[in-house]
Parts: structure tokens; C-alpha cells; sequence
């Protein structure tokens, strides 16, 4: 019976993603603004919602080592395993304004992770936190990324109005799409995650690891299915605004929301990861910048870095 749960949550991942993506392309021309930015909006935010549960509830039950580890660990997934195999099916065209602009944007709340949770380094402190007061920082950074994206948005509605206004957009249908892939997505994922994990278990595989690869993944799973079926659809802005926008989510609003409930202690080992996150992030800024394009040649060391980093946890945990 798990098997079977298993590949109903894969067909409703592939079939969601099928649904959000086509109806988020369709939204984004009624709207009369770029893909880019319903990938970094709509798209993002949606397929961040199983790390946002996640971390939110991990924070409410005062387990702040899920909290923040599901947050940098599907980060780094998304990197690069999810741009990487977009990039394998499809070379992602990036738009020099995401260059400019949103991937460094990224880089700074990766960066500002990494400095307020250094407080032993920093200030002497016997354990690192990440306060109220991180929270509420976090939430400023977010405040003006989303006032950053209006200000983009009205822009870009008033330069495409004019061909905008000659396509006929079917607003229930397209947002029926949405809605009915976002949930597919969602729920489709929670199978696969449970039962994945029921499976692992029953093959002596520890909870800390399987919390380690087979949640953290899962909950990357909707990011990974919208980026792929954007790839093959050649949506590569949704693809690619979906990965950068989701991981500038997962760390100002679920963490600075997380910590924001309950301030969160820090284990010592998820500095690693955070240095790994923002090397990963500059090496996709410099890949971005190649031909403004990220190819099969980067999307394959972007997949083999993926491998290379669970070999690594698996041996470390």
C-alpha cells in the first residue's frame, strides 16, 4: 500500500506542476506582466508553502534544528539539483534583470543568515540564535523585496500593455489551473514525503537522515516538478523566477517568521551548509552571467554538486 501512495503523490507532482505552471503563464499575460515575475511571486511563494509548514510548526514545537536545517537544505536543493536538471532539459535563459537584481538579492538574505547566526563568533555568546529581533529583520528584507517586485511589475504591465490587451486571458479557467496544480503539488508532495520516508524506515535507514535527505528533499519536490515542467514547457523565466524567488521566501518570510514565534538555536553544524549556500549562489550569479544563460554544461555540475553534498551529509550524520 505505501508503494502505491508513493506513485499517487508522484502523478499528482507531475500533473499539479503541469496545471500551476500553464495557468501561472497564462496569469502572468492577463496581468500583463513578464513570467520572471510570476515565477518570483506566485509560482515561488506557492511551492515555497511545504517548507513555510514545515518550519513554521517545527518552530511552535520548539525544534529549531528542522526549522532552520529544511530551509538551507532545500535552498541548496534548489540550487542545484532543481536548476540543474531544468538546465539538462531545456538552457534556461536568464533575464539581465534577474542578474542585476534578484540572484544578488538572494545573496545578501543568504549573507544576512549567515552574520545573525553568528553570535558566538561575533559577540562572544556560549550559542548561536536566531532572536526575535533576526526575525523581525528578516521581515524588513522581505518588505522591500516585495515592494522591489510591485515597483518591477507595474513597469513591466505598462511597456507590454499594448500587446497585452490583444489576448484574451480566461481568468476562472487560468486561475482554476493555478489553484487546482498548486494543491496537487502540495498535497502530492506530503504523499511522497510520507511514505518515502515509511519506506526508508523500514529499510533501518535512521530518522536524522531520512529528516536529512528524504524531508528536505520532499519539501523541495514542488520546486523541483514546476521548474522541470517549465523547462520542457520552455518557460525558463517561471523556471528559473521559481528557484530564486523560493529561496529568497525560505529565508526572510519562513525564517523570519519561524524565529519571529520562537527564537531558534543554532547548531554549530548548519554553518557549513549556510557558507555552501552562498558559495552555490555566487557560482549560479556566475554561471547566469555566461551567454545570459545557464546551460546543460552548468546545469550537469550543478546536479553533480547536489550528489557530491549528500555523500557528504550521509557520511557526516
Amino acid at each position: 500500500m505505501t508503494y502505491i501512495i508513493l506513485l499517487i503523490g508522484f502523478a499528482l507532482l507531475i500533473k499539479g506542476a503541469d496545471f500551476f505552471v500553464e495557468g501561472a503563464s497564462k496569469i502572468a499575460t492577463g496581468l500583463k506582466v513578464s513570467p520572471l515575475l510570476i515565477g518570483l511571486t506566485i509560482v515561488a511563494f506557492g511551492t515555497s508553502s511545504p517548507e513555510a509548514t514545515v518550519s513554521i510548526v517545527a518552530a511552535l514545537e520548539d525544534n529549531a534544528g528542522v526549522a532552520i536545517g529544511n530551509v538551507v537544505g532545500s535552498n541548496i536543493f534548489n540550487i542545484t539539483l532543481d536548476v540543474g536538471i531544468a538546465a539538462l532539459i531545456f538552457p534556461l535563459k536568464v533575464e539581465s534583470e534577474t542578474i542585476r537584481k534578484e540572484i544578488p538579492f538572494t545573496l545578501v538574505a543568504s549573507i544576512a543568515l549567515l552574520i545573525l547566526i553568528s553570535d558566538v563568533a561575533l559577540q562572544g555568546a556560549t550559542a548561536g540564535f536566531l532572536s526575535r529581533s533576526d526575525g523581525f529583520i528578516f521581515a524588513l528584507f522581505f518588505a522591500i523585496f516585495l515592494y522591489y517586485i510591485f515597483e518591477v511589475a507595474r513597469n513591466s504591465r505598462e511597456k507590454e500593455k499594448g500587446i497585452a490587451n490583444q489576448v484574451k486571458v480566461a481568468w476562472g479557467k487560468n486561475s482554476l489551473l493555478t489553484v487546482a496544480g498548486l494543491v496537487a503539488i502540495i498535497f502530492g508532495g506530503d504523499l511522497v514525503v510520507g511514505s518515502a520516508t515509511d519506506i526508508a524506515l523500514s529499510f533501518g535507514m535512521s530518522e536524522a537522515l531520512v529528516g536529512l535527505t528524504i524531508v528536505a528533499v520532499g519539501t523541495s519536490l514542488p520546486e523541483l516538478m514546476t521548474s522541470v515542467t517549465a523547462a520542457i514547457k520552455k518557460e525558463s523565466e517561471i523556471a528559473l523566477g521559481n528557484i530564486v524567488g523560493s529561496n529568497i521566501f525560505n529565508i526572510l518570510f519562513v525564517l523570519g517568521a519561524s524565529s519571529i514565534i520562537s527564537p531558534l538555536a543554532v547548531d554549530s553544524k548548519i554553518v557549513f551548509d549556510i557558507v555552501l549556500m552562498i558559495l552555490l549562489t555566487v557560482i549560479l550569479l556566475i554561471f547566469s552571467r555566461s551567454k545570459f544563460t545557464i546551460g546543460k554544461v552548468e546545469g550537469a555540475i550543478l546536479a553533480i554538486a547536489y550528489i557530491a553534498y549528500l555523500i557528504y551529509i550521509i557520511i557526516r550524520n
